[in-house]
């Protein structure tokens, strides 16, 4: 196995990353992998947009994960600013293999270094294996979510 990097997605990434988000359970009832316009501005949204990275785990040219991260401002805690990470996802051949782990500690460090106060990142109620794993890297389950679907 090579390397694995963690680096900004290019565009040239979008149909693996799109990829990556429909092969799951719940990817697959919400996501597609063909790139559409739709998709295309999303990406083009979320790159041009400063307090977003849309980070990949690449390993010798193949995208195994990836996941967006949102630095949030706010006045809570003291003016502090957080860290939102959502679309975490690894690619199903690779689960299991600690990769998960070090994409997560590796985005963590980053919001630690920018000097956000907290992370904080959703997860369906229906994933209990991604329960487990988030509270083993120090997760607590603090609030009750809710969405509103538009």
């Amino acid at each position: 196995m090579a390397d694995v990097i963690f680096r900004e997605a290019v565009r040239a990434d979008l149909p693996a990353i799109l990829a990556l988000l429909a092969d799951d359970v719940l990817g697959r009832s919400r996501d597609v992998t063909t790139v559409d316009e739709v998709y295309e501005k999303a990406f083009a949204d979320v790159t041009a947009d400063p307090r977003n990275h849309l980070i990949v785990a690449d390993e010798g040219g193949e995208l195994v994960g990836c996941l967006q991260i949102t630095y949030i401002p706010g006045l809570g805690r003291h003016g502090a600013e957080r860290s939102l990470i959502e679309a975490v996802r690894i690619r199903s051949d690779r689960r299991g293999q600690g990769l998960g782990r070090q994409l997560m500690t590796w985005a963590i460090d980053q919001a630690r270094q920018r000097g956000c106060a907290l992370v904080q990142l959703t997860t369906d109620k229906s994933r209990q294996d991604a329960h487990r794993f988030y509270r083993n890297l120090g997760f607590v389950p603090t609030h009750e979510g809710m969405k509103l679907p538009l």
